[in-house]
């Protein structure tokens, strides 16, 4: 599903045989760029381009890359992620309490908590997170 444009360039989610981590498709003349982006910060980070032999000029990456992380263009990426594919990409990975931090993979050890389930509110532009056995549970505003 198209997300936006950027000087000819089509930003899409793809949804049929789609997975983690979020990531948006950009088609070039002969090539195609994925840019991960994530459901708990603005980020966003060129994964790959294919074939590399084909690779655009990294000036014209940014200024994609750029494109994407606007507001209105990561707001419509996160909504058809997660309206289509209903995941965010942060189950089973840990959340540490006391700095706010994602924690790839299981980890046990105090103040870490496993992420039972991850939503995105798309309203509200938020993330939420229910952890085993925390105290409570994190909102994460995007």
């Amino acid at each position: 599903m198209r997300v936006g444009a950027y000087k000819g360039y089509v930003i899409s989610v793809f949804i049929r045989d789609e997975h983690c981590p979020p990531h948006v498709h950009v088609r070039g003349k002969g090539w195609d760029a994925r840019f991960r982006f994530s459901f708990l910060d603005g980020e966003v980070e060129l994964w790959d381009v294919e074939p590399e032999r084909r690779r655009p000029p990294m000036a014209v990456l940014k200024e994609i890359r750029a494109t994407i992380m606007q507001r209105h263009y990561l707001a419509r990426a996160r909504r058809i992620w997660w309206e289509k594919l209903q995941t965010v990409c942060l189950e089973n990975h840990s959340w540490n309490w006391e700095t706010d931090e994602l924690i790839p993979g299981l980890v046990i050890q105090r103040g870490v908590y496993v992420i039972a389930r991850a939503r995105h509110d798309v309203v509200g532009q938020k993330t939420i997170l229910n952890l085993v056995r925390a105290p409570g549970f994190v909102e994460i505003d995007l």
